[in-house]
């Protein structure tokens, strides 16, 4: 593990329970509907990267094969405790979203919502996506992204003088378009609350070797 690693593991180690509060106040502000949207359109085995406490197990459709992985072992703890308390079977795992721990063309679907500001190479990671995906397997995004005015953009920079030191946290990112240069097909894609929160299907191409 790299000393960064280490410390955003420990960053989100201890403030593993306070997530849930914030983000529940997050989701009522800002992103509405978005995690349920997200979940309802993954399919077959499911692998979500950074998982954190489980806020979405709950609403997985049924049929679903539920993989989750979190740096963080604070998080997954909640998420073992979430996953048991739904009655739920899900393989949880520690591991960073820039290696996943899994063989090529595992999975039907991706699903990452809410985690890709927050990991340190987010180019690397949705490479890693892909490449765990079945060709024609789904991938769903939802995030925060770099805002559609230049007001917003400029209090979205201001933001991440303290954002990214402090906790890794991104507002600038626009993961929409790093997808084609790995192979993704974006097929739904909207931007609501002045663009600031993107939400996206993407379907992958072959598995190719690097």
């Amino acid at each position: 593990m790299t000393t960064d690693s280490a410390r955003w593991q420990r960053y989100w180690d201890e403030h593993a329970g306070d997530y849930d509060r914030q983000m529940t106040a997050w989701d009522r502000r800002l992103v509405g509907d978005s995690r349920t949207w997200a979940v309802s359109r993954a399919r077959g085995d499911v692998l979500e990267v950074a998982v954190g406490t489980g806020l979405n197990l709950p609403l997985y459709p049924e049929g679903t094969r539920l993989t989750g992985i979190d740096i963080s072992s604070g998080m997954l703890d909640r998420a073992r405790s979430r996953a048991s308390q739904l009655g739920r079977d899900v393989a949880l795992r520690q591991a960073g979203a820039e290696r996943l721990p899994s063989p090529d063309a595992s999975f039907d679907t991706v699903v990452c919502t809410f985690g890709l500001c927050a990991i340190p190479d987010h180019d690397a990671a949705l490479g890693e996506m892909a490449r765990v995906l079945r060709p024609g397997g789904r991938l769903i995004l939802v995030d925060h992204v770099a805002g559609s005015s230049r007001v917003v953009r400029l209090l979205q920079r201001l933001l991440e003088t303290v954002t990214v030191r402090q906790a890794g946290e991104h507002f600038l990112r626009r993961p929409f378009e790093l997808l084609a240069g790995h192979g993704f097909d974006v097929v739904e894609r909207e931007r609501f609350k002045a663009g600031l929160v993107e939400r996206l299907v993407a379907t992958a191409g072959p598995v190719t070797s690097p």
